[in-house]
């Protein structure tokens, strides 16, 4: 039907293109339109066939097929003669899940029997597919377990995207554990490249926190990212053997909180964060005591600054409030859940990220 030169073209132009006859049979589609609506290609057939659908009816005469944007919009540029233009939104199923995608189909009659149709936005689909496939990688990213190093935690991460700038992550070496709460600028896809940067730039084998932090914020400096862009972290190392916990901050403004006898012990540590504001600023490792029974949290600002409708922040001192009459690590992490979601009535407007340790 098309002259081979014509078909190397159509097969390596960026949008859709597909031409189907009066009878809705689908003569010709270029690889961008099956790439995007077929799990296995196919030049030409059936619409239903082409565009992957599951009705087992004839073109047009199925039960969903009233329902089908597509077939819309040819029928009319076939009943009319005449270029149809429509943004349509619709839907497709490939790999096991279902794409919601909006496009744009202008309609042309070619001869009065045979029409090419040309679709624009479907890009749409292949981002959302690449922001499903993000998800899945930074979900694995997350920590696995429910104890490190003889010391049982526990966490929670909810991203208010699909893809979070908040990376929890606990790991043990020689003997002792570690927990690494980082928090990058941002939201999104931008936020979330940040923290697998993070991920990979955070030198688990390097024992020292304060020099960990150090070599980030070095390699940081190495990506010439603009002054918007920052990474704060909070840092712990727990020694069960002697009972001491050593801390590096990196402009992580929420402290960390320990729980004692004595109430709660708000960590302070000023330091800028991960940035190119001071590119060889070395950061401090300090040191604390703990004692058998105490719960040590970490958590991201959007925590603390986590809003109502009413326009007022959770605050640091609400937080203080659930590790007070929390038991232990997996108590906290279950109600600072709960009253953050009654608190703002589950309408998140950052990450919400925690962990916490039972020391």
């Amino acid at each position: 039907m098309l002259h081979g030169t014509y078909k190397k073209i159509l097969e390596r132009i960026p949008q859709g293109v597909f031409v189907f006859d009066e009878k809705l049979r689908v003569k010709y589609t270029n690889a961008a339109f099956r790439r995007i609506f077929s799990e296995k290609p196919r030049v030409k057939g059936n619409l239903a066939q082409t565009l992957g659908c599951n009705e087992s009816e004839r073109c047009g005469e199925g039960a969903s097929c009233a329902y089908c944007a597509f077939l819309r919009v040819m029928r009319s540029a076939i009943q009319e003669k005449k270029e149809q233009t429509e943004t349509i939104h619709t839907s497709i199923r490939r790999s096991g899940h279902t794409d919601k995608i909006s496009m744009r189909i202008r309609i042309l009659p070619l001869d009065g029997k045979l029409y090419v149709g040309l679709t624009d936005g479907t890009y749409h689909t292949e981002i959302e597919q690449g922001m499903l496939t993000a998800k899945q990688m930074q979900r694995r990213l997350l920590p696995a377990g429910k104890s490190m190093g003889g010391v049982p935690y526990s966490y929670m991460y909810i991203p208010c995207f699909d893809v979070g700038g908040d990376l929890p992550d606990v790991y043990e070496l020689n003997g002792q554990t570690y927990g690494v709460l980082a928090d990058v600028s941002g939201k999104g896809i931008s936020a979330g490249m940040l923290s697998a940067f993070v991920k990979a730039g955070f030198d688990r084998k390097q024992p020292d926190l304060a020099v960990a932090l150090s070599q980030l914020n070095a390699k940081f400096n190495e990506l010439n990212q603009d002054e918007r862009s920052y990474i704060t972290v909070a840092s712990v190392r727990i020694d069960k053997r002697t009972n001491t916990l050593r801390y590096a901050v990196a402009g992580h403004n929420a402290p960390i909180l320990l729980k004692n006898e004595l109430g709660i012990n708000e960590i302070e540590s000023p330091a800028p964060p991960i940035s190119n504001w001071m590119p060889d600023f070395r950061y401090q490792e300090n040191e604390l005591p703990f004692e058998n029974g105490d719960v040590l949290a970490l958590v991201t600002d959007g925590v603390t600054e986590c809003m109502n409708a009413r326009g007022e922040l959770f605050g640091i001192e609400r937080t203080e409030s659930v590790l007070a009459q929390s038991r232990n690590a997996e108590d906290f992490i279950g109600k600072l859940k709960s009253a953050l979601t009654v608190f703002s009535g589950g309408n998140f407007s950052d990450d919400i990220t925690a962990i916490a340790f039972d020391l």
